[in-house]
C-alpha cells in the first residue's frame, strides 16, 4: 500500500511523527483557495522582511517531520528537509491534527505560528515565548495582524 502511495504521489502530504507514520490525503479545493489567498497576502510581506514564502515543505527530518500547509523561511537552500521555519502556517481542515503539532513546531525553534479554520473563520496568531506560543495581536516577522488577516480573506 505504501509503495502504490508513493508512485501514485499520494504520498505528499504524509507525516512521519517520532517513526509513526501519519497518511494525509491532499487538502481540498477549499483549503487549496485559502492557501493561494495567504499566499497573496503574506508573499509582499515576507520578501520586505527579508524572507522566503514557501508553500508546503517538510519540516524536522527525515524520522520525524511535519508538512505545513506554508511558511516563512530565512533559508533559501533547496532541500528535501528543513530544521526549522521563521512562520508556519496551518490551514484546519475537518479532523486535521493542526494543533497537535504546536510542541513540534515549538521543539525546531518555529517562532510564529498560523492557525487558518476556515470553518470557524478563524486566524490565530501565535508567537514563541518561553518554549510555548502565546495568542499575538500582530506578527513580529511581518507588518500584519490576526484580525487583519482575516478580513482579507474571502471565507469559503
Amino acid at each position: 500500500m505504501l509503495e502504490r502511495r508513493r508512485r501514485l504521489g499520494q504520498d505528499l502530504f504524509d507525516e512521519v511523527w517520532e517513526g509513526v507514520l501519519h497518511m494525509n490525503p491532499a487538502p481540498s479545493g477549499r483549503h487549496g483557495d485559502l492557501e493561494s489567498q495567504l499566499h497573496v497576502v503574506l508573499a509582499p510581506l515576507a520578501k520586505a522582511a527579508g524572507l522566503r514564502m514557501r508553500g508546503q515543505f517538510n519540516l524536522g527530518d527525515e524520522g520525524d517531520y511535519r508538512v505545513p500547509d506554508g511558511g516563512l523561511q530565512q533559508d533559501a537552500s533547496d532541500r528535501v528537509y528543513y530544521p526549522t521555519a521563521a512562520l508556519v502556517i496551518e490551514v484546519v481542515s475537518p479532523g486535521d491534527e493542526s494543533w497537535e503539532k504546536l510542541p513540534f513546531y515549538a521543539a525546531h525553534g518555529v517562532g510564529e505560528l498560523l492557525i487558518v479554520d476556515p470553518q470557524q473563520h478563524a486566524v490565530s496568531w501565535l508567537g514563541l515565548e518561553a518554549g510555548e506560543y502565546q495568542h499575538l495581536r500582530r506578527g513580529r516577522l511581518v507588518e500584519l495582524g490576526a484580525a487583519e488577516l482575516a478580513e482579507q480573506i474571502d471565507w469559503p
